[in-house]
């Protein structure tokens, strides 16, 4: 069930403003009484059990407790509601400077105050050493909000207090508008998502390809259960690494997108000439950033024409053989590491490297579809839209032509705009004829 503006709002309205209460009641005992026993613990945070928002469902997912909601409701403060924060723009009087121990910045340009995890360090502990202790080994980048993706953390700065408390674009958008934000395509990003409108009953395939992309769905949908709820996460990997390989146009990427709907997990096709550099360094910086984005967000990075990366590695000869090999053996790294579902497709399997064989847990093949599957695909693709025109039988053509599905939707979309421009909804003979011509000239082969 969609859950209303009003009432994504209304749950965040009543946690700022248990976080107001809470810090107003830190402040007030920090300053008057240093000595007093700190009372914010008794203002317990709201009851959100009923309420269906994204935030109220994130809270009870990841069981947080008092503290790891005030951080949570902190790091969201600057775009909710940035007035609660003024609290900590006043100066100390006798240095007439800020107050160090708020932590946070103030921004040049707007004035406003943005925290950081030592704002909420102050805010929960004020000066009690023993309780700064426990926070700081509480809240390290290895804390489940950061692992889920929901704070954001600078990779370029060594962890710690002075990190800036800011929640993801991607939880950001889920909070205040009940749909999750994902990256956009760029150079710090080089993935673009991708989605399709057919459903797994349109996949097309050998029935063994079926079933081992069956076991990768399943391994999807049940990995949660297996290494966690039965504990084998110190015997299995939480990641997954699988190699689809074959000729252009039968199904790997199709394929690579309905795993991703089918378990309502993004998929990103990483474009790889921006992830490969001619300098020295830059594709490991490159592989870096994508991989930091991804990581824990239960996301599939789908590798393309991943021969053009993952190639055998060539004799070292020289200082770029040796540093092309070296950014091979991180990448190894880093997709073993990676937490999520990570496939590389390639057409010729010989490029691929033995030590990534070794490393997946499924090869695919992709074959060119039979005559049957063929007809199949015809049948699909033209009978569900189009009348079929006179002369036009696709019992002959499966059994004249040779092609694969990316090939017969190129067909179905040169007939496609000849019928929209004789404005009728029927296939022509000649347009089908001279389509796969075209088709067979791409590969240089003749009717």
């Amino acid at each position: 069930m969609e859950v209303t503006t009003t009432r994504l709002a209304a749950v965040l309205e009543q946690e700022t403003s248990w976080f107001e209460q809470v810090a107003n009641a830190s402040l007030n005992t920090y300053f008057s009484d240093k000595h007093a026993n700190n009372e914010i613990f008794n203002r317990p945070p709201p009851e959100l059990t009923e309420s269906t928002s994204p935030y109220a469902k994130l809270i009870h997912e990841l069981e947080l407790d008092f503290s790891e909601r005030l951080v949570l409701i902190l790091a969201l403060m600057p775009q909710i509601k940035p007035q609660a924060l003024d609290i900590f723009l006043i100066n100390n009087q006798a240095l007439n400077s800020a107050f160090s121990e708020f932590g946070g910045y103030k921004d040049p340009i707007t004035g406003r105050f943005y925290p950081t995890l030592e704002t909420a360090c102050f805010v929960l502990n004020g000066y009690e050493i023993s309780a700064r202790c426990q926070f700081l080994k509480t809240f390290t980048q290895g804390h489940k909000l950061y692992k889920k993706g929901v704070l954001n953390f600078d990779v370029e700065q060594e962890f710690g207090l002075t990190q800036k408390l800011s929640v993801s674009n991607e939880y950001f958008s889920w909070f205040t508008t009940g749909k999750r934000a994902l990256p956009q395509y760029s150079t710090k990003f080089p993935a673009k998502s991708i989605n399709t409108l057919l459903n797994w009953d349109d996949l097309i395939l050998d029935q063994h390809v079926l079933d081992d992309l069956k076991e990768i769905k399943d391994w999807l949908l049940h990995s949660n259960t297996i290494l966690h709820d039965w504990q084998l996460n110190k015997d299995l990997k939480a990641g997954y690494r699988c190699l689809f390989y074959g000729p252009s146009g039968t199904g790997k990427t199709l394929a690579a997108t309905l795993l991703g709907k089918e378990t309502e997990r993004p998929v990103f096709r990483v474009d790889l000439s921006l992830v490969v550099s001619k300098y020295i360094g830059e594709t490991e910086k490159n592989l870096s950033q994508l991989f930091n984005e991804a990581e824990n967000r239960d996301w599939i990075l789908f590798f393309d024409e991943a021969d053009a990366l993952f190639g055998k590695r060539t004799q070292t000869k020289g200082a770029n053989d040796r540093y092309a090999n070296q950014e091979v053996a991180y990448l190894l790294q880093r997709i073993e590491d990676f937490s999520g579902l990570v496939i590389l497709a390639t057409n010729i399997q010989t490029n691929i490297d033995e030590a990534f064989s070794r490393r997946f847990q499924a090869m695919i093949h992709f074959p060119k579809p039979n005559k049957k599957q063929q007809k199949q695909l015809w049948k699909r693709m033209f009978l569900e839209a189009f009348e079929l025109g006179k002369g036009v039988d696709l019992n002959e053509i499966t059994e004249k032509f040779d092609l694969s599905a990316g090939e017969m939707v190129n067909v179905l979309r040169f007939c496609a705009l000849g019928a929209a421009k004789r404005n009728e909804k029927t296939v022509d003979r000649k347009d089908l004829i001279k389509a796969i011509q075209r088709e067979y000239q791409k590969s240089n082969k003749t009717i």
